[in-house]
């Protein structure tokens, strides 16, 4: 013998049949909280914000430096380029 039942009813409706827990103050909380987190380090992913990540706890004088010894590379280039340099 073969018996079928057709229930009609919506996903929510199934779950609380079943008695499984609603989750939805749950998970509303947690994209909360997830949005909350997304807005407040966006800020690190600016141009601004990278540049004080990389920045941040090092001296700033490394980076004039930096170009200083990059410039004085390119000269250096230039001058064994011209004959007799």
């Amino acid at each position: 013998m073969k018996i079928t039942i057709n229930v009609d009813c919506t996903p929510a409706e199934a779950r609380e049949f079943i008695g499984l827990p609603d989750l939805r103050p749950l998970q509303a909380a947690w994209l909360a909280e997830v949005e909350k987190r997304l807005i407040t380090d966006m800020h690190k992913f600016s141009p601004e914000g990278i540049a004080r990540t990389w920045l941040s706890g090092v001296g700033t004088e490394w980076l004039p430096n930096m170009f200083n010894a990059l410039a004085g590379q390119a000269q250096s280039m230039e001058k064994d380029k011209k004959p007799g340099g």
